[in-house]
């Protein structure tokens, strides 16, 4: 029986997932955590096999908490369970040290599916994403490939802006002034190769293969 860590601030995703799992025997629920103080505390109490977490969980910094935790406790396995679309997180998730990716839009099957993929040391995406991560004829030059080599903030930047964000409220959400925000807009233009932010966020959500 695999154990498993719930980590979300939203009551109701931690109630679904219990209930979920309640009658499954091959895996058991050892705690709960709403925000990130929470979870680094219970971790270290027990670590569990399985960690289910949101990567905008407060009191943490997403993907950057996410290699963290990798490092800390590195025998974990963690799937990213997130509000966020799979198309901004979920690649960037699986190379800083999650097991697996699931939108919060998808099904309960899929979430099972995921469970028990990652319980036997597999690497859970969907099959597009899976198709575009593993394929070993992604060119340099590739959509992809340049999405990859973003920094965290970078992605957290483009996130925001794919959500329709003005500068002012990156700004306020990362607690930085608009003009970095601005820096940081240029900067995803010019290593993304696109000229504006209508292509830059339809090549972000499509991952068109060049």
């Amino acid at each position: 029986m695999k154990t498993i860590f719930i980590a979300d601030h939203h009551p109701m995703t931690r109630k679904g997932i219990s209930c979920m799992l309640k009658e499954n025997k091959n895996f058991s629920i050892i705690g709960k955590a709403n925000n990130g103080s929470e979870l680094y505390r219970n971790l270290r109490l027990a670590v569990p096999d399985i960690l289910i977490m949101e990567i905008d969980l407060p009191d943490i910094n997403g993907i950057n908490a996410l290699r963290s935790i990798k490092t800390e406790f590195p025998k974990m396995r963690v799937l990213i369970y997130s509000a966020h679309p799979e198309e901004i997180y979920a690649l960037r998730s699986i190379k800083s040290g999650a097991a697996g990716y699931v939108p919060k839009t998808a099904s309960v099957k899929s979430l099972s599916k995921a469970l028990k993929q990652i319980s036997k040391g597999g690497i859970f995406l969907n099959e597009e994403l899976t198709s575009t991560f593993t394929n070993r004829n992604v060119g340099e030059t590739s959509a992809i490939s340049r999405y990859k080599k973003l920094s965290s903030r970078e992605v957290e930047v483009l996130n925001l802006l794919s959500n329709g964000k003005r500068n002012k409220d990156i700004a306020n959400a990362l607690s930085i002034n608009e003009k970095t925000v601005s820096t940081y807009k240029t900067r995803l233009l010019k290593k993304l190769k696109v000229d504006n932010l209508a292509d830059l966020i339809h090549q972000s959500r499509m991952f068109q293969i060049g």
